[in-house]
């Protein structure tokens, strides 16, 4: 069964399904619940691995449709601050950027995965996330981040997330379908029809990611914001790991530890 390693841990190939947090240096990110001011990047980090986080997924730039620029520079320096918290601490950490200065500034910390949203699109960026030997979790992306616009775009831009890894010499990868709202003439509908097809993104025999916390499609069906999302979420994440998600970022470590537990006891 297909696998993935990423600081000790297997993701995939049979073993538990591990829990990505997320924490979110940008205070214009959709879900200002996930907004850690920098002096409690640590404490929070802390308190998602007690949660039972595997790893923490640390940004610094919202990337939803419409949101504000930020100059790589501006990232950087949240990156940094960020980062530099966590130094030492023995927490594994994946830093989610698409910027190759902002991923070489963050490999002079102590990272553990590279979470790219364009799916290693850049070759610049894929050459630095080469040559740091992490293991990486890309994205289906062809050129923008999410920018499929069906089920079946979606695995022919893993296919090509896949070939670039190989071109590159990357073998420890995890595929994300990015189910999400992520460029202009994306739907909720179709949010729905990849979380429907979920099963079908295991095909390439790599790990596969579940990243549908808080999103705006969930809102849309509820009539919820962001604050008001959680139920959904965690009916959805049950839902895709049933179908083989082998990872799941999440904003809410606690909650979705307990769900998968009772998931498994009843397995």
């Amino acid at each position: 069964m297909p696998s993935c390693l990423i600081h000790g841990k297997q993701v995939g190939g049979g073993a538990p399904v591990r829990l990505m947090g997320v924490i979110n240096c940008s205070p214009e990110s959709f879900y200002a619940g996930s907004y850690v001011p920098p002096g409690d990047v640590r404490e929070q980090a802390l308190a998602m691995v007690r949660d039972g986080a595997d790893l923490i997924d640390i940004g610094a730039r919202a990337t939803g449709p419409g949101a504000p620029p930020l100059p790589p520079s501006g990232e950087i320096a949240r990156m940094e601050e960020a980062l530099s918290a966590l130094d030492g601490s023995g927490i594994p950490v994946s830093v989610d950027t698409t910027v190759p200065e902002v991923l070489e500034a963050c490999l002079r910390h102590d990272v553990a995965a590279v979470n790219d949203i364009r799916g290693l699109a850049d070759p610049v960026y894929a050459h630095l996330a080469a040559d740091s030997g992490l293991p990486v979790i890309a994205m289906a992306s062809r050129i923008r981040p999410g920018d499929a616009q069906s089920v079946e775009e979606t695995l022919e831009n893993l296919k090509g997330v896949m070939a670039r890894c190989t071109r590159h010499g990357i073998d420890q990868y995890i595929l994300d379908p990015a189910i999400g709202l992520w460029v202009q003439g994306r739907t909720p509908a179709l949010d729905w029809l990849l979380s429907r097809n979920f099963r079908r993104f295991l095909e390439f025999d790599r790990p596969v990611l579940a990243a549908v916390s808080r999103k705006s499609f969930l809102g849309d069906l509820l009539g919820r914001d962001p604050k008001g999302r959680l139920p959904g979420s965690l009916v959805l994440t049950v839902l895709l790991v049933q179908q083989g998600a082998a990872m799941v970022r999440t904003h809410d470590v606690g909650e979705t530890r307990d769900v998968l537990a009772v998931l498994q006891r009843m397995g």
